[in-house]
């Protein structure tokens, strides 16, 4: 699929300066126009096909909180009224009500400076993917929804007097009409608009949270693949319940007592209670006599009041769950012909839809989650692999709620898991290339080998076997399904 490329430059030119006046978000002024030619360099220098300028000025300006829906749109000569009242309703209304995008802006305004501009071309490039996939007409697809041209041209009008840009669109929409190119462009956008059910996908507005669609590109293809596999797994997941499997371990563990702790305040006045709780009104009951006096008394007939509290005590679980990945995991990093992505992909989509489950059901615990990489010697062979999965937890890490750390050996790591276990219930997902022993009375292991497409899971006693499914894919969500059962 080739989009049309405009190499004459008075074409190009007339594209993007009849575009501007084509903007509903806002009206076009002289302040509006140096922000839609920044943004929309932007998405001509990253090599992409360029959308209508007008469209790419109403995505920046619905993002960044203009001022939405001008009243009394400019009417641009021989635009047909109805295709710009449909742009308006099946596009840009979709834009506000659609929570994804919401999600994307609120990302965005955190941005500074020229990554504001880098994250607002990627938005844009997202939505027009996305709606390329939803038109129906093939001529569409083959262009793509945006025209290519020399980013030459917008730089010459970067530095050309807002007002004379403008001024010369107005001229060319006055005396030709709008370009055939842009009323087949927008209608294309409206066709689109119709079908789209979200502007832009989870894993888009995740790259946008996390700054890895602003980063390497590499590292973003693959969290974007480790993302989309997630997804399709958990959307599997959705529909099964996940009930406690029969064989599943269970070991006992130290509660401490911060753990455990009264709810409410003093609800009410009884007539028993500790004596930090006395109502200070019966201390006037207390005399100077040497026998018993009338607070003895009282206190002996249970008579003196107190402040009574809820007393139901609410029981915190500490639970931790940890992933253990061994070193010789680089061979997972090979593509099967019957999995959609590498099998170090789909491990990473696995651990991460555990956590993702684990977090949904377990909200009135105290959880943690850790990822521990076993280094070879002084090597960190699962480096890239760290990397993807501070991304991945980047909540958690910041709640102080997970960590993604390398242990120099094994011996360190049953180390750490012994010294965790004396204070939480411990489960670890031990996961390597072939079987091995590790078995702990303090923590429930789990152990999973990856050696082809199909993962083979035990109980950390180098006893392993697969899952039955359908297909690999397929036996990869019954191990994620196993996985929770032994755990929940």
């Amino acid at each position: 699929m080739d989009a049309i490329e405009l190499r004459d430059l008075d074409i190009a030119r007339r594209y993007i300066v009849e575009g501007l006046w084509l903007q509903r978000a806002v009206k076009p002024t002289a302040g509006t126009v140096r922000a839609a030619l920044e943004w929309a360099m932007e998405v001509a220098a990253s090599g992409q096909p360029l959308p209508p300028i007008g469209f790419i000025a109403d995505v920046g300006h619905t993002a960044f909180g203009g001022e939405h829906r001008a009243k009394e749109p400019i009417p641009v000569p021989g635009w047909p009224p109805t295709l710009a009242r449909q742009y308006e309703d099946y596009l840009l209304g979709k834009l506000d009500a659609d929570l994804m995008f919401e999600r994307a802006s609120d990302a965005l305004r955190k941005y500074a400076d020229r990554d504001r501009t880098k994250g607002l071309a990627y938005i844009v490039n997202q939505i027009r993917e996305r709606a390329v996939a939803q038109v129906a007409r093939p001529q569409v697809a083959e262009e793509l929804l945006g025209v290519l041209l020399p980013p030459a041209v917008i730089r010459g009008l970067l530095t050309t007097s807002p007002e004379e840009v403008l001024s010369v669109g107005w001229d060319g929409l006055m005396r030709d009409g709008p370009s055939p190119l842009l009323v087949r462009l927008y209608e294309q956008l409206v066709s689109a608009g119709r079908r789209l059910t979200e502007v832009l996908g989870r894993e888009d507005v995740e790259a946008l949270e996390d700054r890895s669609a602003l980063g390497d590109m590499g590292q973003y293809v693959a969290l974007r693949q480790i993302r989309q596999t997630t997804a399709r797994l958990l959307s599997r997941l959705s529909a099964r319940s996940i009930r406690p499997f029969d064989g599943r371990k269970e070991v006992p563990t130290r509660i401490l007592d911060e753990d455990q702790y009264p709810v409410g305040g003093y609800t009410s006045i009884a007539t028993k209670g500790s004596i930090e709780s006395l109502l200070h009104s019966q201390l006037a009951y207390i005399e100077d006599a040497d026998g018993p006096d009338l607070f003895d008394m009282k206190y002996a007939r249970d008579e003196l009041f107190y402040y009574s509290r809820d007393e139901n005590q609410f029981l915190r679980r500490r639970r931790v769950f940890v992933f253990v990945l061994f070193p010789d995991l680089i061979a997972a990093r090979f593509k099967d012909p019957d999995l959609p992505c590498q099998r170090i992909v789909m491990l990473l989509a696995t651990i991460q839809a555990l956590i993702v489950t684990l977090t949904e059901l377990l909200s009135s615990d105290a959880i943690h989650f850790e990822v521990l990489f076993i280094q070879d010697v002084d090597r960190k062979p699962l480096a890239d692999e760290a990397r993807l999965e501070e991304f991945l937890l980047r909540v958690p890490i910041e709640r102080k709620d997970g960590l993604v750390w390398h242990l120099r050996n094994r011996e360190e790591v049953v180390q750490h898991l012994h010294q965790i276990a004396q204070q939480a219930q411990v489960h670890c997902l031990v996961v390597a290339t072939e079987p091995f022993e590790m078995e702990l009375d303090t923590v429930v292991i789990t152990e999973l080998v990856i050696s082809g497409s199909r993962p083979q899971i035990g109980e950390g006693d180098g006893i392993v076997a697969p899952l039955d499914g359908e297909d690999a894919f397929d036996a990869w969500q019954e191990t994620l399904l196993r996985i929770l059962q032994l755990w929940i």
